[in-house]
């Protein structure tokens, strides 16, 4: 930073300086010209009018000059800026399609991870929402592989892999814009029946037809702001209009009340209807309804089965589900008091 400060400072300065001087030689032209032309009035050689022009002619010339320097530095900041961009282009990324790379089919949507090992290195473990950004292939995969319907992901295009794959993440990101368009992200050739037809089965039908200006609302963070629950019913709606086979829940509820936990596990089972869902949850609530649970532990699996399988074993699930389950009960308890003290 003291560097770039010393490096802007310089440019003022020059760019000043290089003002200054021009200012300096146009007021001197200026005044030379005009002498002139004075003297040939004087002497009769021009008239009055012939004065006026050249003052005119002068001004018309002068006038752009002074732009000169502004110009010139917008056009080598333009350049620098244009040479980190091609330069940014030209990086190569850690993952890229294989020559042979073939567009993925997704008949199904069935995933398989075989025996996957994967760090970030310095032996820091994976977690889950590692397993998220393996299947999306922000990284590959230090050993074994991941399947998507028989398909192994590192033999098609990334592309047609992250179109198949829907995501309502944790902190859903609103754009300074209509409700109508964040919502269409999901697909932005969607028509507006298309579009009410996602917030209707993401809940989110109710709360539009309180706004005074519907889908037409401004939102984001200088307009109206919405609550945990209903940005995440737009996410919802999103993944819904992109209409995904692979859907991946990252810790959708994690940050909502008990009503709206509901109402989004609500527009979540219907969402999860006939395609493959990975729900990554500290919230074990959120779930209880899966075919399978797996529980990672320090970049492990330690546990595997459904809610009442784990809840059986005994194991480190059916404990935090227990400490949940005690932490819910306190706080409805509270509530209780709450409202009997108002």
């Amino acid at each position: 930073m003291r560097g770039w400060e010393r490096a802007a400072l310089k440019s003022q300065y020059s760019l000043s300086t290089l003002n200054a001087g021009q200012a300096l030689v146009i007021a001197l032209g200026m005044t030379a010209m005009l002498l002139l032309a004075g003297r040939g009035v004087v002497n009769g050689d021009m008239t009055v009018g012939d004065f006026v022009m050249v003052n005119a002619y002068m001004m018309q010339l002068f006038m752009p000059l002074r732009f000169l320097g502004f110009v010139y530095r917008q056009m080598k900041q333009a350049f620098t800026d244009m040479e980190r961009m091609f330069g940014l282009l030209e990086q190569r990324t850690q993952v890229a399609d294989p020559a042979d790379a073939r567009p993925l089919a997704v008949p199904r949507g069935e995933v398989r991870f075989e025996n996957l090992r994967f760090s970030y290195g310095s032996g820091r473990g994976a977690g889950k929402s590692t397993l998220a950004r393996l299947l999306f292939r922000f990284y590959d995969a230090d050993a074994g592989r991941i399947l998507v319907d028989g398909e192994d992901i590192r033999d098609v295009t990334r592309k047609s892999l992250r179109r198949h794959i829907g995501v309502v993440p944790q902190d859903t990101v609103l754009f300074n814009d209509t409700l109508a368009y964040n919502i269409a992200y999901g697909r932005p050739d969607a028509t507006a029946d298309d579009v009410a037809r996602a917030a209707r089965m993401a809940h989110l039908d109710a709360f539009v037809a309180s706004l005074p200006q519907g889908y037409d609302t401004p939102v984001g963070e200088r307009d109206m702001k919405l609550s945990g629950g209903e940005k995440q019913r737009v996410a919802i709606a999103r993944a819904i209009l992109k209409n995904p086979p692979i859907l991946i829940f990252d810790e959708a509820t994690s940050s909502l009340d008990s009503r709206a936990e509901q109402a989004i596990l609500a527009a979540m089972r219907e969402l999860v209807a006939e395609r493959t869902s990975l729900v990554i949850a500290h919230r074990l609530s959120t779930i209880v309804d899966a075919d399978a649970i797996i529980v990672l532990d320090g970049g492990r699996i330690i546990e595997r089965g459904t809610h009442f399988e784990l809840l059986a074993a005994g194991g480190l699930y059916a404990r935090l589900w227990a400490l949940q389950q005690r932490d819910t009960d306190t706080r409805e308890r509270q509530h209780v008091k709450e409202a009997i003290g108002r």
